[in-house]
């Protein structure tokens, strides 16, 4: 056992292992209903369309209620919104797969989109507070992991359930696991000795508003907006774009995103063993992003063969993942104390803005018959990303000097 893992702390793997689970649930939750979607379909005689605004409902309410969940978060405590967050989220996909009419989708998916709005500022608060500063990136970095566990698993097992059980067995499936997701949780809500490092941050949580709308914070937005921006053009349109752009065959263009995909994963594991290694945050997010950009620029620009493109694009992505714990450092970071929940309130509603727009930026681009530009433009925002990371890193430090002057 290296030295590392045996400086944990019991209390520091529960809180860990438990906070997890729950953004695992958090991923997994979100990916439930668009592969049942056929079915969803067929069961409630409606039209796809009326299914995806099921979803727009989804990421309005949780845009919107993001934020003010972060003010709750630090007033009332961390783990008993993530506790309700799991529970209200399990109920409502219980609820779901008992009724499956379209009214109650969409009343489920404005109490899912409720629900998700805890998970950000909940989870960070409690990994924040509860792990010691020497392992806080890589608690940072396997908590994202599970995030992407919980979005890879959910398909196969809601598909799965489905078949062997029907529609409302596998929406009562998800509800279930939410469910049993939150009982440590609020088990360790109702004592207060569970996570006792979080109390000297909890007895600062009475800040105002303004006093944590900061630049720094607003900056931080601003730069989660731009990463969004920069990653879900590939993630979303690179198999388009491929396609269209070199005549890349749709198996071998789903092969190099699975190859980003499964990377960025592992690219966050690694990602949060440095984070751990070294202060400078930003730049090692702008030196991670640097190097991503220039591949999706060669992957853009280059018809490159298969394997190569499958490699470039997992090497990638493996950098994109690398850099998520630093990310999240820098947040920590920007945070006024006792505010870390409330800060990752507002700094990740940069992910629902860039969510919002960067899909009509895109879509755009490939309506006008530029699927080459979809890459570029992705480098584009990759570049305002970095230069934004290597100003965070760097303000300090000259603010620093200069008050030695």
């Amino acid at each position: 056992m290296s030295r590392a893992r045996a400086n944990w702390t019991p209390q520091e793997w529960r809180t860990l292992l438990t906070v997890a689970a729950a953004h695992l649930v958090s991923h997994l939750h979100i990916l439930v209903l668009p592969p049942l979607f056929p079915l969803l379909r067929a069961r409630m005689d409606v039209s796809f369309v009326e299914l995806g605004v099921a979803l727009t409902v989804f990421n309005v309410v949780s845009a919107l209620t993001q934020a003010p969940i972060g003010f709750l978060t630090d007033r009332l405590g961390p783990r008993k919104v993530l506790a309700a967050g799991l529970a209200l989220g399990g109920a409502s996909y219980v609820a779901l797969g008992l009724s499956c009419t379209y009214p109650t989708l969409l009343l489920a998916a404005a109490t899912l989109g409720l629900a998700n709005s805890v998970y950000h500022p909940s989870d960070y608060a409690i990994l924040g507070g509860a792990i010691a500063e020497a392992r806080v990136g890589r608690a940072f970095s396997i908590h994202t992991f599970a995030g992407y566990l919980g979005g890879a698993i959910a398909p196969p097992l809601m598909l799965g359930v489905a078949a062997l059980g029907g529609l409302p067995a596998a929406l009562m499936t998800a509800g279930a696991i939410g469910l049993l997701t939150a009982v440590p949780l609020l088990r360790a809500a109702l004592n207060d000795q569970a996570l006792a490092p979080l109390a000297p941050r909890q007895a600062e949580s009475r800040l105002p508003l303004l006093a944590v709308l900061t630049p720094a914070v607003l900056g931080m937005t601003f730069f989660f907006t731009m990463l969004n921006l920069a990653t879900s053009g590939v993630q979303n349109f690179a198999v388009t774009a491929l396609n269209a752009a070199f005549g890349t065959s749709l198996g071998v263009a789903n092969t190099a995103l699975t190859a980003w995909l499964a990377l960025s994963a592992a690219g966050v594991l690694l990602g949060g063993v440095i984070a751990d290694r070294t202060a400078r945050h930003g730049e090692v997010a702008a030196l991670g992003f640097g190097l991503c950009a220039a591949l999706v620029l060669l992957v853009g620009l280059v018809p490159l063969p298969a394997v190569l493109l499958v490699a470039v694009l997992g090497v990638a992505g493996l950098l994109s993942g690398l850099i998520m714990p630093s990310r999240d450092m820098l947040v920590r970071r920007a945070s006024p104390p006792g505010a870390l929940g409330r800060t990752f309130g507002i700094v990740t509603t940069g992910f629902n803005i860039g969510g919002a727009t960067g899909p009509l930026i895109y879509a755009a681009l490939l309506d006008r018959g530029q699927p080459q530009a979809v890459f570029l433009v992705s480098v584009g925002f990759m570049v305002v990303t970095i230069a934004y990371a290597l100003v965070t890193e760097h303000r300090p430090r000259r603010a620093a000097l200069a008050a030695a002057e």
